[in-house]
């Protein structure tokens, strides 16, 4: 990695290429900030830019945080911009920092900003740095922090574990016998999955269990690769960077096979999008619901409405679910030191609100908080607080990691199987031969 301000693994003309292949840079237009920022313009001295992806209970959580902040440090201390999920925003980043005016602190997820590092597009996060806010590395849980590392340098701050969960009907699972008091009864292994999906759907006379299967390819991603990687002998799905596609094919065909089991059997709804899914649950439809943590403050909107939530139950060999982290990222760009110390003032008062993102579902990152009183007292939290030792990020690769292109196409064949549309052998089939394209396209990175 070259020092700051270079750019030595990818060029401007490869970057923006690409972006204009996946059809993102045509949105900057409607980005103000953004387009401001591109075309040279300057936010007001002592301002912190930060930009972000959040949306719906996560995005009301954070202004709430956001207002706080400018609370204490003045109205004028932070114009702050909201972008759309995935591609996009990371398109958004990466053009803003190769034109030469990045916010000063952006939201990536952990399996993104690997990749924003190998381009040369942040700044490692030194111990020096992390001191100007009263920071060090061992304030931070070690797997989310250890996965924003590159050959050696840090270039994450990690504010939060949003592992995949799953919810349930208070209401439906007390009538099914599924319940020992308030607290939702151990389901260990298949035969009680399945039992205990069975009793619910004796109950809600629809479903035992609801997960998006249509139109939205990343849960179909985290239920199989959740599924996946709870057996024995199960490789990354993709290795070597992304050029080889590593998947163990039989235990893929029969995590698949049991998916598509489930929806058959009518135990779990073919064809349902993520509104519909976790409406299901809510109106007691279906006694169980697989999500990220994210959607608690959804279900806490809900007149009546009794859940809880824990993590997913262990069917196979070992406990394993999917997640990633949501970090703070310092795109790359030439700063004084007084433009560091607001950028990292800025994420150290983040990180202090940490109880307050956690109430969204999340698992804090930073050890004071997810030690503290407040949060190992927070419901339904602490019975999934413990997902943060077993969870299971995405393999890296320049096209992998969430709401991206890897995800995008192997989620999408996922769903065909739900829907009952195709077979699992074709569906791995198809997935290989359209990943082939970008395992076999030379590292824009590397």
């Amino acid at each position: 990695m070259s020092p700051s301000g270079g750019f030595p693994h990818l060029s401007r003309r490869g970057l923006l290429a690409g972006a204009a292949t996946v059809g993102l840079s045509g949105s900057l237009a409607g980005c103000s900030t953004l387009s401001a920022g591109l075309a040279g313009g300057e936010v007001a001295p002592g301002t912190v830019q930060f930009w972000n992806l959040f949306g719906g209970g996560d995005g009301a959580r954070l202004q709430g945080m956001l207002d706080v902040y400018r609370k204490a440090h003045g109205p004028n201390s932070l114009e702050a911009a909201t972008f759309s999920w995935g591609n996009p925003y990371y398109t958004k980043v990466t053009l803003a920092t190769l034109g030469g005016h990045p916010s000063d602190v952006a939201i990536s997820h952990a399996t993104r900003a690997v990749n924003l590092a190998r381009g040369g597009l942040l700044e490692p996060i030194t111990d020096d740095m992390l001191a100007l806010a009263g920071l060090k590395p061992t304030d931070f849980s070690e797997i989310p922090w250890k996965a924003g590392q590159v050959d050696g340098q840090q270039y994450t701050i990690p504010l939060d574990t949003h592992p995949f969960v799953l919810y349930y009907n208070v209401d439906v699972c007390q009538k099914a016998g599924l319940m020992d008091g308030d607290k939702l009864k151990p389901i260990v292994g298949l035969d009680q999955w399945e039992a205990a999906l069975t009793a619910a759907k004796k109950v809600t006379g629809q479903f035992g269990c609801a997960v998006p299967t249509i139109g939205d390819t990343a849960s179909c991603w985290r239920w199989l690769t959740t599924l996946y990687h709870q057996q024995e002998g199960a490789t990354p799905f993709l290795s070597d960077g992304g050029r080889d596609l590593s998947w163990n094919e039989d235990l893929a065909l029969k995590t698949l096979t049991l998916m598509q089991k489930w929806t058959k059997a009518g135990l779990m709804p073919k064809n349902t999008d993520y509104p519909g899914a976790q409406t299901l649950m809510f109106t007691g439809k279906a006694g169980f619901y697989l999500m990220g943590v994210w959607e608690i403050t959804t279900a806490q909107s809900i007149k009546g409405l009794k859940f809880g939530m824990t993590a997913i139950p262990t069917l196979f060999d070992k406990a394993a679910t999917q997640g990633d982290s949501h970090t703070f990222v310092l795109p790359r760009m030439n700063r004084d030191e007084a433009q560091l110390k607001r950028a990292m003032g800025f994420v150290k008062a983040m990180l202090d609100q940490s109880i307050a993102w956690a109430k969204g579902g999340h698992v804090p990152a930073y050890v004071p908080a997810v030690q503290s009183k407040e949060f190992t007292s927070l419901e339904p939290q602490k019975n999934y607080a413990d997902v943060v030792k077993t969870v299971t990020y995405d393999a890296q690769a320049w096209y992998s990691g969430s709401g991206s292109t890897f995800e995008n196409i192997i989620g999408a064949q996922i769903g065909l199987v739900e829907q009952g549309l195709t077979s699992p052998q074709q569906a791995l089939d198809s997935a290989r031969s359209q990943l082939s394209t970008y395992a076999k396209t030379a590292d824009p990175l590397g």
